[in-house]
């Protein structure tokens, strides 16, 4: 029997976090969801309103043994605005801020270790300003915020393009795709 974990990550507006890590072997689900705030099961309304501190987010479910928890912390961070706190693209506020959270002592090791890396690789002009912090009860999303991506795909591909997020992504990390595609 395969060993199973979980990794949670918020990067701005949870329908741009799922397919990225969705296409990959050995990611069993990845779920859009709520995280980090002071009331259990929010909805998308409550979290949107900024009064509960909860961030939309994913729960990904993932074999250790065919994708490790660093490659998911690579993944995420080419999928973000890691010197943008107090958000991500055109989705401002607490509850689009980024942040990893780590579910035991290895994974915050690792989260810390990605971020310094981050850091001192010098990509970026601004200092990196992504939280991490310890997991704390996820909530699913409604369902028509699951899987989005595949629901809604203009709507979906409209929305990155229009946020700033595609644009940002592909200035930023190109270089990182042009070496996974030929590897």
């Amino acid at each position: 029997m395969s060993r199973v974990e979980k990794a949670t990550f918020a990067g701005g507006c949870f329908w741009c976090m799922v397919k990225p890590f969705d296409q990959f072997d050995g990611v069993i689900e990845v779920k859009s969801g709520y995280t980090g705030g002071t009331i259990a099961n929010p909805t998308y309304q409550q979290v949107c309103s900024g009064t509960t501190g909860h961030v939309e987010a994913v729960e990904i479910t993932f074999n250790p043994e065919q994708i490790s928890y660093r490659q998911l912390l690579d993944i995420f961070w080419q999928q973000i605005d890691p010197t943008d706190g107090q958000g991500q693209f055109a989705d401002r506020g607490d509850s689009y801020r980024p942040v990893i959270f780590y579910h035991n002592a290895e994974q915050q090791q690792r989260a810390i270790a990605s971020k310094n890396d981050l850091q001192q690789s010098k990509r970026f002009a601004l200092p990196i300003d992504v939280s991490i912090e310890a997991a704390m009860p996820f909530y699913p999303a409604e369902q028509d915020h699951q899987n989005f991506y595949q629901k809604q795909p203009e709507r979906y591909q409209r929305y990155s393009k229009l946020s700033g997020r595609t644009d940002f992504i592909a200035k930023h990390w190109q270089d990182k795709f042009s070496k996974q595609k030929s590897e």
